[in-house]
C-alpha cells in the first residue's frame, strides 16, 4: 500500500468546522495527518468534521479555539496539549494552518474603531501569536500555511480593513519564512478568490451575483472549498519542500 503524504504528521487547522477550513481539515485527514479541528463556537460542526475524517479511516479531534482576545493563542495551545497525546503520542505539531478569520468588513465611511480592532485581532494578531506560542511545539521541517485572500492584489474599497488584514498576513508569511528557514520550516500564504461556502451563500444565491463571481474567473466558475484544500495539502506535503515565502493565488485566475 502506498504511504499517505502526511502519514505520521499532526496538523492544526483553525476555523476547521466550516467552509474552507472544513475542506482543508478533511483533506489533510485523508492524506494521513492527525488533525486538530479548531472551532470558535460550533462544537457540533467540529465534531461532524472529526466524524467525517474518522469514517474515512483518519484520526482527528475537535479543539476549542475562539480567537480575537488577548491570550487566545495560549489558550488554544493549552487545549491542544491536553488533547493531542490521546491521538498522537509525543505531542507536537507538523502543520499549522491559520484559516480562521473574519471574512469581511464595512466600507471606510461605516467602519468603526471597534470593528477595525476586531478584524485585525482575529485575522492578524491571532495567527501571529498562534505561531509564536506554537514554535516550541512545531517540529523542524514543519509547515505554516496562512489563508490569505485574492483581494490583496485588487482594489476593494468596500472591504478595505479586511483586505488590509490579508496584506499584513502576507507580509507576516514573508518575514516568517526567513525566520524559520534555518529549521527547514516552510511558510506560505494561500489566497482564495470567491469560494462557494456558507459565508458567501446568501449573496451567491442571487443569479446575477453568481454569474458575476463565475465571470471574473478565467476558468468561468465559482471556486469550491476543495479547490483551496488541494493546494494547502500540496504545501503541507514534502513535494512543496522547496516552496517558501510565497503567496499562492487560488482564485481561478480572477480579475486577470
Amino acid at each position: 500500500m502506498t504511504a499517505k503524504a502526511l502519514e505520521g504528521k499532526v496538523a492544526l487547522v483553525t476555523g476547521g468546522s466550516r467552509g474552507i477550513g472544513r475542506a482543508i481539515a478533511e483533506r489533510l485527514g485523508r492524506d494521513g495527518a492527525v488533525v486538530a479541528v479548531g472551532y470558535a463556537r460550533q462544537e457540533g460542526a467540529a465534531d461532524e468534521v472529526v466524524a467525517r475524517i474518522e469514517e474515512r479511516g483518519g484520526t482527528a479531534f475537535a479543539l476549542p479555539a475562539p480567537l480575537g482576545r488577548r491570550g487566545d493563542a495560549a489558550a488554544l495551545w493549552a487545549a491542544f496539549d491536553e488533547r493531542v497525546s490521546a491521538h498522537a503520542p509525543g505531542g507536537g505539531v507538523d502543520v499549522i494552518v491559520n484559516n480562521a478569520g473574519i471574512g469581511t468588513s464595512s466600507d471606510l465611511a461605516s467602519l468603526t474603531e471597534d470593528e477595525f480592532d476586531e478584524v485585525f485581532a482575529v485575522n492578524v494578531r491571532a495567527p501571529f501569536f498562534i505561531v509564536k506560542e506554537g514554535l516550541g511545539r512545531l517540529r523542524d521541517g514543519g509547515r505554516v500555511i496562512n489563508i490569505s485572500s485574492g483581494v490583496v492584489r485588487m482594489a476593494t474599497p468596500e472591504i478595505m480593513a479586511y483586505a488590509a488584514t490579508k496584506g499584513a498576513l502576507d507580509n507576516f508569511t514573508l518575514a516568517l519564512a526567513k525566520e524559520l528557514g534555518p529549521r527547514g520550516i516552510t511558510v506560505n500564504s494561500v489566497a482564495p478568490g470567491v469560494i462557494d461556502t456558507d459565508i458567501n451563500a446568501s449573496w451567491l444565491r442571487d443569479p446575477e451575483a453568481a454569474k458575476w463571481a463565475a465571470g471574473i474567473s478565467a476558468l468561468g466558475r465559482i471556486g469550491q472549498p476543495e479547490d483551496v484544500a488541494g493546494v494547502v495539502a500540496f504545501l503541507a506535503s514534502d513535494d512543496a519542500r522547496w516552496v517558501t515565502g510565497r503567496v499562492v493565488d487560488v482564485t481561478g485566475g480572477s480579475a486577470l
